[in-house]
């Protein structure tokens, strides 16, 4: 079976250290409107050494936190969670449980913690981090204008998180469907099946190829990985959540193997429209309205809202879903091939 190629990726976690009264909160205050306004959706991890106070003594949820329970409130714009610390939860560990939710975790403080990115804010009269600072990418002085530098600096690392991303390619061959006279992936084009033209065209852009549903894989490609489709689904999402499931920190590229046009180009346009924000990828062909479910890129944020549809094109109003339109160059990589007619019409087949 193959290996991915490079580890999942860094959660986009950017640290802001410094001593009480350097303006780190000021600061992220600051960056919080410009994220928004982005599009990106951020989260702040803030350490707290002196004790929390987030609640009220007497308070009904107060009394209940006290007689033992965890509490959790919720209204229509805000919910509230004061759990019970039941052992240490190291940063790392938490910013990999809560990741999965946003494009960016800005962390207050933790300047012993290693992580992807960090700058130190200095105090008037200081001009450098401690020594004890860990991964300080750079310094800002009291004087400097550090919301415009701090912005700067994620407006370049968040694509480069990005990039650090794996990708994979799912190709959904579905069942055993015969009518057509023979599964759809064993199809040929002179002395090349179908899928084996998908697999060469989407290689040279992937991390991995896998294989997604049951039936004959030719010869020469039964070194790859084949994943079962899932029982708890329809239609693609079958194969769509086994691959998600299967590797939940990859990017996922998804493509049906009666997709016989797909080509390189498509491929290069279509992963050219990630960026910070996005997490799924669905493009409209010239003259329709509706996106694409299949030929689209889902990163693994999107694997919580696949869980929840019951069909991929549910997800295209939701946040983060970009629905570019193909330009017409590429629209034929679109193209599904469902019938003899189809198929007679658009290559020769062997």
């Amino acid at each position: 079976m193959n290996t991915i190629k490079r580890e999942g990726p860094p959660y986009p976690a950017f640290g802001i250290c410094g001593y009480s009264g350097s303006g780190k909160t000021t600061l992220i205050e600051a960056l919080l409107p410009r994220l928004r306004e982005r599009g990106l959706k951020a989260g702040v991890i803030k350490q707290d050494a002196h004790g929390l106070e987030i609640d009220r003594e007497g308070k009904d949820t107060d009394r209940l936190f006290k007689a033992g329970a965890d509490v959790l409130i919720r209204d229509p714009e805000q919910i509230f969670a004061r759990l019970h610390k039941t052992a240490e939860i190291a940063l790392p560990d938490l910013i990999r449980q809560v990741g999965c939710h946003y494009d960016l975790i800005l962390v207050e403080g933790h300047k012993c913690t290693p992580l992807p990115c960090k700058i130190w804010l200095c105090k008037a009269g200081e001009d450098t981090f401690p020594p004890e600072a860990v991964g300080i990418r750079r310094t800002l002085s009291w004087t400097d204008d550090r919301e415009r530098i701090a912005w700067e600096m994620l407006d370049a690392w968040l694509p480069e998180v990005g990039r650090a991303t794996p990708v994979s390619a799912g190709i959904l061959i579905g069942g055993g469907s015969t009518r057509m006279g023979r599964p759809k992936h064993l199809i040929k084009e002179g002395e090349q099946t179908w899928l084996a033209k998908t697999v060469a065209a989407v290689r040279p852009h992937v991390d991995r190829v896998v294989i997604l549903g049951s039936g004959e894989i030719p010869a020469e490609l039964r070194t790859l990985p084949v994943l079962p489709d899932t029982e708890d689904a329809e239609g693609p999402l079958r194969g769509m959540l086994a691959a998600m499931r299967w590797a939940p920190r990859s990017g996922w590229l998804f493509m049906a193997c009666d997709q016989p046009h797909i080509s390189s180009a498509a491929i290069t346009w279509l992963l050219a429209q990630r960026r910070p924000g996005v997490r799924a990828v669905m493009p409209v062909l010239p003259g329709n309205s509706e996106p694409e479910p299949l030929l689209a890129f889902y990163d693994f944020r999107m694997a919580p809202a696949l869980e929840r549809v019951r069909r991929p094109r549910d997800l295209a109003r939701s946040a983060g879903v970009d629905t570019p339109r193909v330009p017409d160059e590429h629209a034929l990589a679109w193209r599904n091939v469902n019938s003899s007619a189809d198929l007679a019409g658009c290559c020769g087949a062997g």
